[in-house]
């Protein structure tokens, strides 16, 4: 079992799946986490987990799916792609801050509409997060619009 440590303010109000990379949200947390921000702004990107608290997984529909919905991508499971609707409702999403004040962290590119319940923060650290990763060709046209 997951407490959420604050919730996303954001102007993003429906599950959309594109155009997420201009989008500012704030992250509002609880008051008894503010000191854990603390040296957070010296980063200029974290990690986001939360909780898909509006997804609704349904086996027969999101087990194997084209992304988005899409004809012109393949049918995949849903463990290879970054799909809302999910076996556990877990969503991470690395973004870019912008700002940390007092209990807010501002921040852009989350993929969460307003009033998400956010689980965990965590630092982008490169020599952990990203690697020499490779992706098929067609999350390459699936995310041209995404961010």
């Amino acid at each position: 079992m997951f407490t959420p440590i604050g919730t996303v303010k954001c102007p993003v109000t429906e599950k959309v799946d594109y155009n997420w990379g201009t989008v500012i949200s704030e992250i509002i947390l609880a008051p008894e986490y503010e000191k854990g921000l603390t040296g957070l702004a010296e980063f200029n990107h974290a990690i986001i987990v939360f909780h898909l608290n509006e997804a609704k997984y349904i086996p027969e529909k999101h087990l194997v799916r084209r992304p988005q919905g899409r004809e012109d991508m393949p049918m995949v499971g849903i463990f290879a792609q970054r799909a809302k609707d999910r076996p556990n409702p877990i969503g991470i999403t690395a973004v870019e801050i912008i700002a940390v004040s007092g209990n807010i962290l501002t921040v852009k590119g989350l993929d969460a509409i307003d009033g998400t319940p956010v689980l965990d923060i965590k630092p982008y650290y490169p020599q952990y997060d990203k690697k020499d990763a490779s992706t098929p060709k067609w999350v390459e046209t699936l995310m041209e619009t995404y961010f």
